[in-house]
């Protein structure tokens, strides 16, 4: 339902540190994908390219000839690094409507184990709207009319009573009369907000703040 798919993707894509992309124009792959001309498949090559990273790079590269490294009057040439954090990122799951972050975690008594992080939407939107111009035309997005923070909902309009009436229970017109399914929907994203407001406020464990999130946001949905 919604983006959801989309934005997993997204996130695929950029840093979950510093929401740069994961690739730069070091990479032929990523060279190659960037110059696609369908936006569409644009996204679609840059998203297989950046897929597979798992690291934001942070180091200058160098363009070195080695025979001659060492000659009189050669230098190395520094050229524009990717410019990352240099952050270790996570593989990115879905299970039903929620978005995971599965991190390996390396312990200094055993092996690597991996550990998982659920991706609220607030965390999620955070990453998205960093994202730069020049990142977006990569990855295939008009900044004007597809920014990937607009993805999620943060604001949810509406609608006045005029445009959802009320309705006959007895299907006559003439009987008693009730609230449509559009209001009461509405009441329960109201109740569920409540909730999780009051959860916060009065400084319950994060988990039940957490689920509490989680079924305003399916009730949303």
């Amino acid at each position: 339902p919604g983006f959801i798919k989309k934005v997993k993707k997204v996130l695929e894509i950029v840093c979950h540190n510093c929401s740069k992309v994961l690739a730069d124009e070091s990479d032929p792959e990523f060279v190659t994908a960037i110059r696609t001309r369908d936006p569409k498949l644009r996204f679609k090559r840059v998203w297989a390219v950046c897929k597979k990273k798992r690291k934001c790079e942070n180091e200058e590269r160098q363009d070195k000839n080695k025979d001659e490294e060492f000659g009189p009057g050669v230098k190395n040439v520094v050229l524009e690094g990717h410019g990352g954090c240099g952050n270790m990122q996570p593989q990115v799951r879905q299970a039903a409507l929620q978005l995971k972050a599965a991190f390996e975690v390396t312990s200094e008594e055993g092996p690597k184990r991996k550990e998982t992080v659920n991706i609220s939407a607030e965390m999620a939107h955070g990453i998205l709207r960093r994202i730069s111009e020049r990142d977006l035309h990569n990855m295939g997005l008009n900044s004007d009319y597809a920014r990937p923070e607009w993805m999620i909902i943060t604001v949810l309009p509406v609608p006045p009573p005029p445009v959802r009436p009320s309705i006959s229970m007895d299907g006559t017109g003439t009987g008693t009369r009730n609230e449509d399914d559009l209001t009461y929907k509405l009441g329960d994203i109201i109740r569920a907000n409540g909730n999780v407001k009051q959860a916060i406020r009065e400084g319950s464990p994060q988990h039940i703040a957490r689920d509490l999130k989680s079924s305003a946001i399916l009730i949303t949905i």
